[in-house]
This record gives C-alpha cells, structure tokens and sequence, in this order.
C-alpha cells in the first residue's frame, strides 16, 4: 500500500498520460483486481503443482492443466495470468498474444449450454445408456443429448497412447456398415435395429476394425481404409516400438506392416492360441477386447459407420479410466485431457 502523497503524485500524472500508457495503467490494474480476487475465492494464479489443489474447483482444474499442457489456446505460449472470472469460469489473459480465454476455450465443449448438467451427461456416457435414457436423466431434448454425446466424444478421438511396447497384440475386427440417421438414397432397403449383412463373410458391407493392445493394457483402435499394408502402417506405424514382439493371426496386410517397422513377428496358429513353448505369445487378450466391444455395442442397435471412430474412442476410454471412472474424469478428458494425455503429462 502507498502513502496518501505518493498515490496523489500518481493521479495527477495520471492526465499526462498518452492513450497508450492508459492501456497499460489500466491492464495493470486490472491484473491487480484479479490477482485480489483469487486471494479473497481462496485461489492460486495458475498453480504449477501436481494433482489436485485444496478447494480447487473442476474449471479450475481443467484450466490450470490444460495451460501446463498445451499452453495459450491461442498462441500456445505460456505467459498468461488470471483474468477475473465470468460465467462460474475463471478467465486467462495471454501477455504475448493479448487474448482472453477460459478453460474450456478451443475445447469441444466450449459454448456448450447448461453445464450444471454435465455431470448427468458424463454418468450417461460412464453407464453407455441410449440417448433417449441420456436425454431423460439431464432432462434435455433428444437432439441436443445427441449432440452433446459427440461434442463429449470428440476430444477423445485423439486420446490415445503414443506408444505400445513389450508383447504387442493386433488384430483385425468386422462391424456392420451403417446409414443409421439418413433417409433415403441408401441404394437398398434399410435395416431394421441394426439388423444382419445380406450374406455371410466378408464382404464391402463390413467395415474392417484395427485394435492394438500392450500387455499393460494400452490400447489403440482405428478404422481402416483397407486390409493392405499401407493402411495399417498408418493406423500403427507412430505408435509400435522398434524391438516389440508383435502378435497377429498372419493376414497379408498385417504382416506386411511388420516386416516394414521391423519388429520382432509372431505369428500365431487359428484362433491366435500361442505355440507350444511360447504361451506368452498369443492375440487372445485383444480377441477378448474385440468381444466386449462388440457386446457394448450392440445396445445401440446398430452405429453409423460416419460416427464409427466416436464410439471406438467411447469404449477404450471406458476401459482406460478403469476404476478411476468419474463424472468428473469424462468431463476432463472431454476437455481435451483424457487418460493417456494424463498418463504422458
């Protein structure tokens, strides 16, 4: 605090002052006020602690990590400050690029209405209840529950581990292609819940599935293009480590990619059982994976192909979170900070 002399001195300099030294009295003080906010709330200006802080609210929390991780959603740097709060939000000021955010700015989530009912939503995503049970329990409309399940989702999609290593398994799995939500112009009779292939087998119909799984559970799934080499490579190439002992059923596209990231093949005899005096060597964990997605999925009675990876991204997040599983941890990750992100923070 300055005595009452000097602070009269700095008012009455004050109308010496050019527009642009006004600006920066002003921003100081507004930094200041701020600064005098978060002591009264309790609050720290972008604490750089680990884990949770004492009285930390979820905005806050989102806020602070997702600045620690990826900085200005502007400008990516990290010279930013608390700037007041709005909308039970805290606010952000970037020095360098001049611009106010909030936690969820840049973040699927942002502009989303009604935030008091997030947490409904996230326990409906947790539960994998239909829309209509989701639009029930947060008391939204049905077109809205739709849309908040995938602006939820889309975060995820790029929530995935940087790298698998150790005994890697990988195989491929078929789902139904789908229309679901379209009217009209499908060129043949539409299907009713989901319904079943006009033949058995493989067929354009079926869309193939990739997942690769480490033996610490770290999971990556893409659809792909094709069964060739080069759309494995990109579903898999950033992500094998050179020296892993890879684990497949043999096909063509698959074994291609292999030999192409030199990692150590295993190929294993139908139905992926392991050899005789290798029983480490064996695709049964992702096989077993194969099976519970498939299971969860078929409550929906049948997804359309467009919004295939969505629901991939929904089912390994379920099984990534595991049995720290919270409303709280899905807004999170629906934020942009899921559990591999949090894993390689």
């Amino acid at each position: 605090m300055v005595d009452e002399a000097a602070f009269a001195a700095l008012v009455a300099a004050i109308d010496g002052l050019d527009a642009a030294q006004r600006i920066r009295v002003f921003e100081a003080l507004a930094l200041a006020e701020a600064a005098d906010r978060g002591a009264v709330a309790g609050e720290r200006l972008l604490p750089a602690a680990a884990g949770d802080m004492p009285g930390e609210s979820l905005m806050a929390r989102i806020g602070r990590e997702r600045l620690d991780s990826f900085g200005c959603p502007h400008c990516g740097l990290r010279n930013v400050h608390r700037w007041g709060s709005a909308g039970g939000k805290p606010r952000y000021r970037c020095k360098d690029c001049r611009k106010t955010f909030n936690p969820l700015t840049g973040t699927p989530l942002s502009g989303l209405h009604y935030p008091q009912r997030w947490r409904e939503q996230a326990q409906a995503m947790l539960d994998g209840v239909t829309i209509q049970q989701a639009a029930k329990r947060c008391g939204i409309d049905y077109s809205t529950a739709f849309r908040w399940r995938h602006r939820f989702l889309a975060a995820l999609n790029f929530d995935k581990p940087q790298h698998l290593s150790g005994i890697v398994e990988a195989d491929e799995t078929f789902i139904l292609e789908s229309f679901k939500g379209r009217r009209g112009m499908l060129g043949r009779a539409p299907r009713k819940r989901g319904g079943k292939a006009s033949k058995r087998g493989m067929s354009s119909e079926q869309i193939p599935v990739l997942v690769a799984r480490d033996r610490s559970g770290a999971t990556i799934d893409a659809v792909l293009r094709g069964l060739d080499g080069a759309s494995m490579q990109a579903a898999l190439g950033h992500v094998i480590i050179r020296g892993a002992d890879f684990c497949c059923d043999g096909g063509m596209g698959i074994t291609a990619f292999a030999r192409r990231a030199r990692v150590k093949l295993h190929v294993l005899p139908a139905p992926g059982g392991p050899k005789p005096g290798a029983p480490q060597f064996q695709i049964n964990n992702v096989n077993a994976y194969h099976s519970r997605l498939k299971e969860w999925m078929r409550r929906f009675h049948g997804v359309a192909t467009n919004n295939l990876p969505n629901y991939l991204s929904w089912r390994r997040t379920i099984e990534a979170l595991a049995r720290t599983a919270t409303p709280e941890a899905w807004i999170m990750g629906a934020a942009g900070l899921g559990p591999y992100q949090q894993a390689s923070a």
